[in-house]
């Protein structure tokens, strides 16, 4: 029997599909061709596999040789692949032994003196063969850090295809080579972000705490200056850590993007992507490969929009599909990726082009016409979708040279996020969701979880007046949730659902 076989992974966005390459001599004309739908770069490894192997000091077979990629209907692309191809085409040809092939996954790329390269996207891929039951990955080994971050799974680091070669049995001499690194750039040191840092600002700090504790999203709005973008950065700091299964989501996205990943961080991301950011780069996109945008990177994390106002309104309404379901799609022709994109959204505005309408002691120039026109720049669905709309204003002077010792620290915050947190988890076990901001609006308005009558009364009238869309009547229900939650009570009063309704339309109940 000439057919022999081993495993590789096809990415499609963050989700892997283990993938049958299988190599059959015949009796024809010598030839190699490559099937199963693969793209012009996984075409254009047949030379790559040729020269690696003669340089590698290992004969293809001289007989028509045919590698399949199955199942053929799923679109591959990328040079991931050339290990694979090159293993089962060396051992259809009795090079190196099948049986060790066939149990295990190869991933890499093949440069023409046979070293293997690193490839974007290992983490995911190696996550996916695991999933598939496999427990022996063949990397290399510039991706070997990154590929040992999955549990359970036996990485073989390997810098030529002489060295996997030799440890499927083969006889050939392993050449002594510099291998392939992947270029690491300089990481600026973070700078230590804490609460304490931020003068005044009481109702919004504890705005900042009420998001975090139930995973809302906010707006924040008001005269440059006055703090939004510090209170904002500072939102990742009082989220929990993410658990290891959180965690490697968040790394699998990072690999996708191409970024290097060499530990877990247990840290929530933060994406700060620029106002002059296209769709593309908010969404995510290639023309080949699908890539992560700043979205998905977000996921598990917080997507923060300064001057959100001067975002193209097509940018701004490419998050309301992601704000709804927790995924983003991007459609390209012949493939569909889906990305996770779980984050919660902070958007931070001026309330003019000048910044000064409405500010003590400011003079706006803004014409009547100019200042609507940018406020409506977020759409009405838009800002239906944000559970808490919070105005910063500028803090007076005996508040900037207040004690710090006073002010509330990211570690008390985190404390009391994550108590809150933990409330919830536990009131929504059993069912797919752990945090407020995830429940639907139905389930909150059945009669195990509804808000008594009275406590309700404000919030039922808002609805009535038009104030409210069922969708932020929801999303109040939501807030005065985790309100009961950080106030450690066990069902929201009057006075929660007052508060949320405060936090969302700007107005006492």
């Amino acid at each position: 029997m000439s057919t022999v076989r081993t495993w590789a992974i096809a990415l499609t966005g963050v989700d892997g599909h283990l993938v049958e390459v299988e190599a059959d001599l015949s009796n024809q004309t010598p030839d190699f061709r490559i099937i199963g739908l693969p793209d012009k770069s996984l075409g254009e490894a047949v030379q790559r596999v040729h020269n690696a192997c003669k340089n590698a000091g290992l004969d293809l077979p001289k007989r028509k040789l045919t590698v399949n990629l199955s199942p053929a209907s799923l679109p591959k692309h990328g040079s991931s692949f050339d290990l694979a191809i090159a293993v089962s085409a060396l051992a259809a040809g009795g090079a190196i032994s099948p049986r060790a092939i066939r149990q295990a996954v190869h991933i890499g790329e093949l440069a023409l003196d046979g070293r293997l390269r690193p490839v974007p996207g290992v983490l995911p891929a190696v996550l996916a063969a695991a999933r598939a039951g496999f427990d022996t990955v063949v990397v290399p080994s510039a991706n070997a850090v990154e590929a040992g971050l999955v549990p359970g799974v036996v990485v073989r680091a390997a810098s030529t295809l002489a060295e996997v070669a030799v440890w499927h049995g083969a006889d050939v001499a392993v050449p002594d080579v510099e291998p392939v690194t992947i270029g690491v750039p300089d990481r600026p040191e973070e700078e230590a972000l804490d609460l304490a840092d931020i003068a005044g600002q009481t109702e919004a700090v504890e705005a900042l705490v009420v998001a975090a504790a139930g995973g809302h999203h906010m707006l924040l709005s008001g005269p440059p200056g006055a703090g939004k973008t510090m209170l904002a950065r500072r939102l990742p700091g009082i989220l929990p850590a993410l658990t290891v299964d959180e965690a490697l989501d968040v790394a699998s996205i990072r690999s996708l993007a191409g970024q290097a990943v060499d530990a877990l961080d247990r840290r929530a991301p933060l994406e700060a992507p620029h106002h002059s950011a296209s769709v593309v780069a908010l969404v995510g996109g290639g023309s080949r490969a699908a890539r992560p945008g700043a979205i998905a990177r977000a996921h598990r994390g917080v997507l923060l929009l300064d001057e959100a106002a001067e975002f193209s309104r097509v940018a701004l309404d490419a998050l309301r599909q992601p704000l709804e379901s927790g995924s983003i799609d991007v459609h390209r022709s012949g493939f569909t990726a889906r990305f996770p994109a779980r984050f919660q959204l902070v958007m931070a505005m001026n309330p003019c082009p000048c910044g000064q309408y409405g500010v003590r002691g400011g003079e706006c120039t803004c014409p009547s016409l100019a200042i609507r026109r940018y406020a409506a720049r977020l759409s009405g669905p838009l800002r239906d979708r944000v559970d808490i709309e919070v105005h910063v204003s500028r803090i007076a002077a005996a508040e900037a040279v207040s004690d710090r010792s006073a002010r509330t620290t990211s570690a008390d915050a985190q404390q009391r996020v994550v108590s809150a947190r933990a409330r919830a988890a536990e009131r929504w076990r059993g069912t797919p969701w752990r945090r407020n901001a995830d429940v639907p609006g139905a389930r909150l308005r059945q009669a195990d979880v509804r808000v008594a009558v009275e406590a309700r009364r404000p919030l039922d009238r808002a609805l009535e007046k038009g104030l409210l869309t069922l969708r932020g009547y929801d999303r109040v229900l939501r807030l005065a949730w985790t309100m009961a939650d950080l106030d450690e009570i066990d069902r929201p009063g009057l006075d929660q659902v007052g508060r949320a309704l405060f936090l969302k339309r700007g107005y006492a109940a």
